[in-house]
């Protein structure tokens, strides 16, 4: 590659960090306010007898948390790999740039 080449591709691959950063800093927010949420419902549900149904309502959004959390789970291990692509092909391209420059 071309120093011109490997510059625009490193601008590219930069600006797809930037944004994958950006989505886990919202992964990782929204996970924190559902274990807040969580243990919001945990503290509600323990003045409840067990055959409230307001109770069963507490149990069944507490099912709801953790199934979105575990989708937030894997939306987050799928942006940390697609950065770990990046990452290594920002250092390739590198590398590539240097030889570039090198050899001018």
């Amino acid at each position: 590659m071309g120093v011109l080449t490997s510059s625009l591709r490193m601008f590219t691959l930069q600006s797809q960090r930037s944004d994958l950063t950006y989505k886990i800093d919202l992964i990782s927010q929204a996970k924190a306010n559902l274990t807040a949420q969580n243990a919001q419902l945990i503290n509600a549900g323990t003045d409840l007898s067990a055959d409230s149904p307001v109770l069963k309502q507490l149990e069944a959004r507490k099912e709801r948390l953790h199934l979105l959390e575990k989708k937030l789970d894997q939306q987050l291990l799928q942006y940390q790999t697609q950065l770990s692509m990046i990452d290594a092909q920002m250092k390739h391209c590198s590398s590539d740039f240097d030889s570039s420059v090198k050899s001018m």
